[in-house]
């Protein structure tokens, strides 16, 4: 165990606790430690939607995540780099890990031409024509001066054929090899590999070895929450655990419900990002202790009490469901601000009540506690 108080050089990973293939612990380097299991907020144009980096911070977050796609668009990544890196500009001097933009080869189909050299898209904003490959995307994070970073890969949509499937997946292992040289050695950095597949346990087993082979320092698993039922998505989770170290992170990409987590987590993942809880926020939904609301509905016109009496988050606990449900209806801003905080809030705290349930041996105990309040549900409609 690394000392609290040591100087940290280069990017270590230590499992401190363990329950079942439930893991928490510590994945440190300069900008400062990572506690796992985590959820990392997504910033995808360097900023967390409807947040100042403060909260985000002070609501126990580690890391955020940026968009290498969006940010090489606008405002680019050389000028982010001129002007001092992506820490500097958007002020939040802990870790950042950037996606290569390979989700973006799917969602973005229409306006993408791909081959083995990598991807030439048209930009949604102007048109322009960009060209993104292994190479130029580990250029772009490091511009950005990201400290997690993604080989590029190839995400495929689901449902998909086996035949397609594999095709993605052969690619994304010869872009990996490309990143992993194009990367270099970058003390105190880290450059993960992305375990693809689509749906096919097979697929994903050879992906997971062979990317075990390359030694990379951390391991996600891509292709997952884009389409297919969550039964799925846990299957392949366990198919691929068994295949990628224990001693180093193992990171779920765009993944997802607060039920997710909790499941991922009991086979063995230690960090998520997603848009969810920052979206839903932004359209009058939260995600908390009695599982999600909805404050569009009426219901909450008259409502003079809280989200939550409980939370620590003064969004959560010291506005009227009432005030909420007027703020969202009238589109104001700080109805999205006011919920986006409920949502990171609860995230955080989920994922904390996970470290602490894993260190005491209790994980099977924290979910099944977590799920019965969830399907318990909200209060009561107020009768006045």
């Amino acid at each position: 165990m690394i000392p609290v108080d040591a100087p940290v050089e280069d990017f270590t990973f230590t499992v401190s606790a363990t329950d079942g293939a439930a893991r928490t612990g510590e994945i440190r380097m300069p900008r400062g430690v990572i506690r796992t299991p985590a959820f990392m907020p997504v910033g995808t144009a360097g900023t967390v939607k409807a947040m100042y980096p403060e909260q985000v911070k002070a609501l126990g977050a580690d890391v955020v995540l940026g968009n290498t796609y969006h940010l090489m668009l606008r405002p680019g990544a050389e000028r982010v780099a001129r002007l001092g890196g992506l820490h500097k500009m958007m002020n939040w001097p802990y870790p950042i890990l950037t996606d290569s933009g390979g989700f973006q080869v799917m969602s973005l189909a229409q306006l993408r031409k791909l081959d083995e050299n990598g991807v030439t898209f048209r930009s949604h904003v102007d048109g322009a024509k960009h060209v993104l490959t292994p190479e130029r995307s580990i250029e772009i994070q490091g511009l950005l001066g990201s400290d997690i970073q993604m080989q590029l890969d190839e995400c495929v949509k689901l449902p998909c054929s086996d035949a397609e499937a594999e095709r993605a997946m052969e690619l994304s292992l010869r872009w990996a090899e490309r990143s992993r040289v194009a990367f270099g050695e970058q003390p105190g950095r880290a450059l993960y590999g992305i375990v693809q597949g689509g749906a096919v346990p097979h697929l994903r087993v050879r992906s997971a070895r062979a990317l075990a082979d390359m030694d990379f320092k951390g391991y996600s698993i891509g292709g997952l929450a884009v389409g297919e039922p969550q039964d799925v998505m846990l299957a392949m989770i366990e198919t691929v655990e068994p295949h990628l170290s224990k001693e180093k992170p193992r990171y779920l990409m765009g993944v997802g419900t607060p039920d997710d987590l909790i499941e991922a987590v009991r086979r063995g993942v230690d960090m998520f990002d997603c848009v969810m809880p920052t979206r839903a926020g932004r359209h009058g939904q939260v995600f908390s202790r009695f599982g999600k609301i909805n404050l569009r509905n009426a219901r909450h016109a008259d409502d003079p009490r809280p989200i939550d009496e409980q939370s620590s988050c003064p969004a959560a606990r010291d506005y009227s469901r009432a005030y909420l449900h007027h703020l969202v209806k009238a589109g104001e801003i700080l109805g999205m601000m006011l919920l986006t905080w409920v949502n990171l809030a609860y995230y955080q705290d989920l994922t904390a009540g996970m470290r602490k349930a894993i260190a005491e041996g209790r994980y099977d105990d924290f979910a099944a506690e977590t799920k019965d309040c969830w399907a318990r549900g909200d209060l009561e409609p107020w009768a006045g």
